[in-house]
């Protein structure tokens, strides 16, 4: 007994080893290219998918060596489809040059090999994300393969087994598409980079500023979590990252504070969901759809600023209100901490950050922007003492980096296949006729069809998965129906964020529950609740563009922005019940309809809606000093 467990520890110390060999090996084969140049689209996004596969089935033989009551067999099936998920995808990268010349004419033996590397990245897919995106992509399979028994407009003519493989397995139109591209390029080196700031202690030093600017108002600690969130998603673009990075010192400083458990994750759930929309960085979705639009990343960037702002500005409105009503207490003095000495001691740390913004803004690529971001991070980190990329820091930056990878690049190759079959049986064109005939040409019918839709294809699933699907399947309705390119696909993009929020499948509540120590599935509930008016704004810049400052003037931008922001507050007012005092049923239909006014564009409403707003701050007002009077005669 006692050998065999010597023989299982040595076992995952041996597959440990190779684990951070293979991470090794990816981040710099991504250094490389992001310093040297991308290789060919083929090469790059073969080599990058093998290696996140073998991370995959390595993170697998790693955990079942560690457990002798699973057996040789689970290892053994590890080792199997490490190897053969790294030989499927090299097949690639040693026979480019022949597979290039025959412009995607199928072999026997890539049929084989195409049907292989089509099982084994579902498996893989499975294991590092779940089930949600793998049945979504065998319905879309066999869609392709059936879809000449299905009647009327939802069917087509079929396509043999070989066909689809092609469409899939060869060239850049499946597996090897575009959201591989960019997870094989932009996606990783800025997650490597975000896992450099965390390691190094940026993250801890970013909540630190937050709590010590918050921390003396009414639930201080709720408010750092929306600031530390919003500040966090600049650098990790993922909102469980951000949780897992955040909650650690939000959560259980909310709890002390008097939050409940399934409060505390919700609005650090919520938070760190809008990070996803906070520029520069963002999330890996905004990378997608700078391919997808072709419109430059820099202006995908600038146009999420006002929306960003609407989103946070909301959110710390509902998390005030909130704490008037919980009358939650102010931090301790003891508690705060010092916002100069934080500076002194740890501001060093994120001066990488005006590093990656000047060399974004001077026109250098995304990858080389992020290279010398990350080599400024770790140079910084050298300042002081404390703060050293030791050895044992570099391997966790490493690892945390890889980890951070593995589910988009899973996500990517996997909608990958989703995309193949639609662009294949023109499925796009289909769903687009749908959305627009179910909507009947109205627009306001079409928004909310699309946001279900993102909502619901989202469950389960990182935002940038979410928002390949709807993107390539409702943004082009949208479009049809008059809505500006990027106003639809920034629709679509907030959309997928929230299905991180969304139950029964909240990826950011979930994360949030393990920290707050409660059940994940209420803790979406609250979130809804704190979230509902971010629910709102997208309608706000599908509406009127120039929230996203599309063909607009300062002066419209800002109009835009102030009723957006009007309309959100009147949302978050209604939710919560109070405002300077409890708010009525009547009260709440009443901030209801100011939102709604404040959605249209027309000027006249924007006036109507003021003037409501102005005789409920007023009645508020009223209420408030004859309650106060009340008190003072009852006392």
């Amino acid at each position: 007994m006692k050998s065999e467990a010597v023989k299982t520890a040595s076992g995952a110390t041996m597959a440990g080893f190779v684990y951070l060999a293979i991470a090794f090996a990816l981040t710099g084969f991504s250094l490389y290219t992001a310093l040297f140049g991308v290789m060919s689209d083929m090469i790059q996004r073969s080599v990058h998918l093998g290696l996140v596969l073998a991370l995959v089935f390595f993170g697998g033989l790693t955990a079942f060596s560690s457990s002798p009551a699973r057996g040789g067999l689970d290892r053994a099936m590890a080792l199997v489809l490490t190897i053969a998920g790294i030989a499927v995808m090299f097949y690639h990268v040693v026979f480019f040059k022949d597979i290039a010349d025959r412009y995607g004419d199928l072999t026997r033996i890539e049929l084989y090999l195409g049907i292989a590397a089509t099982l084994i990245l579902l498996e893989a897919t499975r294991r590092s994300i779940g089930w949600s995106i793998v049945i979504l992509a065998i319905a879309f399979l066999l869609y392709a393969y059936l879809g000449n028994y299905l009647p009327g407009a939802a069917g087509h003519r079929g396509y043999p087994v070989d066909r689809i493989i092609s469409q899939l397995y060869l060239g850049g139109g499946g597996i090897f598409g575009t959201p591989l591209g960019v997870s094989a390029t932009f996606v990783i080196l800025i997650v490597l980079f975000g896992s450099v700031l965390e390691h190094s202690g940026a993250g801890k030093v970013l909540m630190d500023i937050a709590t010590s600017l918050t921390g003396r108002s009414r639930g201080g600690p709720a408010k750092a979590a929306v600031v530390g969130s919003s500040l966090m998603g600049m650098i990790s673009g993922t909102a469980v990252a951000n949780v897992l990075t955040t909650g650690t010192i939000s959560i259980p400083l909310m709890k002390r504070n008097g939050y409940s458990p399934e409060t505390a994750g919700a609005v650090e759930a919520v938070a760190s969901t809008g990070g996803q929309l906070m520029p520069p960085v963002m999330g890996a979705a905004a990378f997608l759809m700078a391919d997808l639009t072709e419109i430059p990343y820099l202006d995908i960037a600038r146009a999420a600023i006002l929306p960003a702002i609407i989103y946070y500005v909301v959110l710390f409105a509902a998390v005030h209100l909130e704490a008037v009503k919980r009358n939650i207490p102010v931090l301790r003095l003891d508690e705060l901490p010092s916002f100069s000495k934080t500076l002194l001691y740890g501001g060093h740390l994120l001066l990488s950050l005006p590093v990656f913004l000047y060399m974004l803004f001077a026109g250098y690529s995304i990858m080389y922007t992020s290279f010398w971001a990350i080599v400024a991070a770790l140079l910084l980190s050298c300042i002081r003492r404390s703060t050293w990329p030791t050895p044992t820091r570099v391997v966790a930056m490493v690892k945390g980096g890889m980890e951070g990878v593995i589910p988009v690049a899973m996500a990517c190759a996997c909608a990958g296949i989703i995309i193949g079959v639609i662009t294949l049986t023109g499925l796009g064109l289909k769903f687009s006729s749908l959305v627009v005939t179910l909507s009947g040409g109205n627009l306001f019918v079409a928004l909310v069809l699309t946001m279900v839709a993102s909502l619901v294809l989202g469950m389960g699933l990182p935002t940038a998965a979410a928002y390949i699907l709807v993107a390539t399947l409702a943004a082009p309705a949208l479009e049809h129906l008059g809505v500006h390119k990027l106003a639809a696909h920034m629709f679509v993009f907030y959309s997928a964020m929230l299905s991180a929020i969304t139950p029964p499948v909240a990826l950011a509540a979930y994360a949030a529950a393990g920290l707050a120590r409660a059940d994940p599935f209420k803790i979406a509930l609250v979130a809804c609740k704190f979230g509902i008016a971010a629910f709102i704004v997208p309608y706000f810049f599908a509406y009127s563009p120039a929230l996203l400052g599309v063909n607009a003037t300062p002066a419209l931008i800002i109009q835009a922005g102030g009723t957006a922001i009007i309309g959100g507050l009147c949302l978050a007012l209604a939710v919560q019940g109070w405002a300077l005092r409890r708010i009525n049923w009547f009260e709440r239909l009443a901030f209801i309809g100011v939102a709604g006014l404040m959605l249209s564009t027309d000027w006249i409403t924007d006036v109507i809606g003021l003037a409501v707003l102005a005789v409920l701050a007023g009645v508020q007002f009223v209420g408030r000093e004859k309650r106060g009077s009340e008190d003072i005669a009852h006392s």
